[in-house]
């Protein structure tokens, strides 16, 4: 496996966490769960040697993008993110202008640790902000207070960041309209230069999952999560804030997150840490999920790698769809079938039109179609 060319990224997974919110499915740990299992020292041992192996795979590959993202990299301080980057530059190196983002919760951000992480090289930072009202937060186990996140993102543009992201959550059972629009005005006071909005997905296996399940909470309505959705459009849009992913708002095209671009555009990655995803050329694998696990496979010099499939071409041609289809540039009509459009995808086509999920001339959504996204891909890629 060697360099496929185009933009290659840096994914590094920190999968440290202070509490567990019940809406998380992700590959994170509290510090009672490991126990003595596993720490950040013999974390960023495991990703030091991780980083070094992928340049031995790959060859020397400078990275264009690098995101820290977790479980909350914060919680590892502007040093010890300082060590994170250093280790991708003591391994695969940075490209000039590299894009590098780290996450962060407001709660363990201070103006020293924005300060710290400029001074080490982070140009973008992404901050869980989920909502203003204090009982959503409630529902979703965050331990933030709700003014937080607002002043985390203008001491972030104090020192120096000019791309700072807030996440926001919306659908969250007791969610009120006026919930949601005070929000939206805290965003929009922080002055930042990018939005993520998700809605609420209850997962299995979560908290929430458990708590739907007994009846203590409602399903997210999806009639509510689409009203909820065109209302963040249209207070972002108002704002100078565009759409260039379904679920995601720039100011400029310079605001965008090339990383997850690359992601979307089928870029290649390599993914360090414990559960890390990575994909070059076609083949992805991942990493045993377990820190403890993590870090004693690459102290006895094994990979951590835990599978690997290799895409057949009809699996980059659906993941094509499913992908760049949520981006505002869509796709051009000829990428829907390897061959041209086949009778199938060709009536798929013709049905949205009709419909006013697509424009004319290119696979692109309308407004209308980013209320269904998924289903919009579904019919695609029949």
């Amino acid at each position: 496996m060697g360099d496929t060319g185009g933009v290659f990224g840096v994914y590094i997974h920190v999968p440290f966490c202070a509490t567990r919110c019940g809406y998380c499915d992700f590959n994170t740990y509290t510090a009672g769960e490991l126990g003595s299992a596993a720490s950040p020292a013999s974390w960023l041992e495991g990703l030091k040697r991780e980083l070094e192996l992928g340049v031995r795979q790959l060859g020397p590959r400078p990275a264009e993008t690098v995101f820290v993202g977790g479980g909350t990299p914060s919680l590892l301080g502007a040093d010890g993110l300082a060590s994170v980057l250093d280790a991708v530059r003591g391994s695969f190196g940075l490209a000039p202008g590299a894009e590098v983002t780290t996450e962060s919760n407001p709660e363990s951000t201070s103006p020293e640790f924005f300060a710290g992480l400029r001074e080490a090289g982070y140009t973008r930072v992404s901050l869980g902000m989920q909502s203003a009202a204090r009982h959503v937060l409630k529902v979703l186990d965050r331990v933030h207070t709700p003014g937080r996140p607002v002043a985390a993102a203008k001491e972030a543009r104090a020192a120096g960041f000019e791309h700072v992201n807030l996440d926001v959550i919306y659908g969250t059972p007791g969610e009120r309209v006026e919930d949601l629009q005070a929000s939206l005005d805290a965003v929009l006071s922080a002055g930042v230069d990018h939005v993520s909005a998700y809605s609420l997905i209850v997962e299995d296996g979560t908290a929430m999952a458990r708590r739907v399940r007994r009846g203590e909470l409602p399903m997210p309505d999806e009639d509510v999560l689409a009203e909820y959705y065109e209302l963040i459009d249209a207070k972002l849009s108002a704002a100078g804030l565009t759409w260039y992913e379904v679920s995601n708002w720039a100011a400029s095209d310079d605001a965008r997150c090339r990383h997850n671009l690359g992601y979307w555009q089928g870029g290649d990655w390599w993914g360090a840490g414990p559960g890390a995803h990575s994909h070059v050329g076609g083949v992805r694998w991942w990493n045993v999920k377990h820190p403890a696990r993590y870090a004693a496979l690459l102290a006895e010099g094994r990979s951590p790698e835990a599978g690997r499939e290799e895409l057949t071409d009809e699996d980059r041609h659906l993941e094509r769809i499913m992908l760049e289809l949520r981006l505002a540039e869509g796709l051009p009509l000829e990428a829907l079938d390897a061959d041209g459009l086949s009778e199938s995808s060709a009536a798929a086509q013709e049905g949205l039109l009709d419909a006013g999920w697509l424009r004319e001339g290119r696979a692109v959504l309308t407004d209308r179609g980013r209320l269904l996204a998924d289903a919009v891909v579904r019919r695609l890629a029949a």
